[in-house]
C-alpha cells in the first residue's frame, strides 16, 4: 500500500509573494470574477491556494504587468477554459493591449525627448550660449504641443 500523495498549498501570503500581487489584490480579483473562488481550509476557512491557482494568477499578473484593465483580464482569463473556440476573442484583446502598450510607449518617447531638450537648454543657458538657447526653447515649445496632445489621449 502506497502513503497518501500529500498535495502542496499555499496561504495568502505565500501566493502573494509568489506571484507578486498582494493579498488585497488577490482578494479582490477573488471577488469581482477574474479567477474563481478559491478552496478554503476545513478548519480555518482560510484561502487554500493549489500549485493550478499560482500557475493562473501568475498569468493574470503578466496580464495586469501589461496595463491589461480587469474587465479585460476577466474576459481573457474566462475564455481561456473554451480552448480554441476563444482564439478569436483572445487575439483580438491581446491586439488591443498591443495597440494601447504601443500608444503608452509613444507618449513616453515624446516626454523622455521633451527632458532631454530641456537638459540640452539649461545646459546652453549655463554655458552662455543664447542662440542654442533660443533654438531648443522653441524646439521644446513644439514638443509641449504634442504633449498636450498625448494627454488627450
Amino acid at each position: 500500500m502506497s502513503a497518501p500523495t500529500v498535495r502542496k498549498t499555499y496561504t495568502i501570503k505565500e501566493t502573494a509573494a509568489l506571484t507578486g500581487l498582494p493579498a488585497s489584490t488577490l482578494r479582490y480579483y477573488e471577488s469581482i470574477g477574474v479567477i474563481t473562488p478559491i478552496s478554503r481550509g476545513a478548519s480555518s476557512k482560510h484561502r487554500i491556494y493549489t500549485p493550478e491557482d499560482l500557475d493562473l494568477l501568475t498569468w493574470v499578473s503578466c496580464l495586469s504587468a501589461t496595463g491589461m484593465s480587469v474587465s479585460d483580464m476577466r474576459r481573457y482569463i474566462g475564455n481561456g477554459a473554451l480552448g480554441a473556440a476563444a482564439a478569436p476573442e483572445q487575439i483580438e484583446l491581446l491586439k488591443a493591449q498591443q495597440e494601447h502598450l504601443a500608444v503608452e510607449a509613444r507618449s513616453i518617447a515624446l516626454r523622455e525627448r521633451y527632458v532631454a531638450l530641456k537638459i540640452d537648454y539649461w545646459q546652453a543657458v549655463q554655458d552662455g550660449d543664447d542662440s542654442r538657447a533660443a533654438h531648443l526653447s522653441d524646439e521644446a515649445r513644439s514638443l509641449a504641443d504634442d504633449l498636450k496632445k498625448t494627454r488627450k489621449q
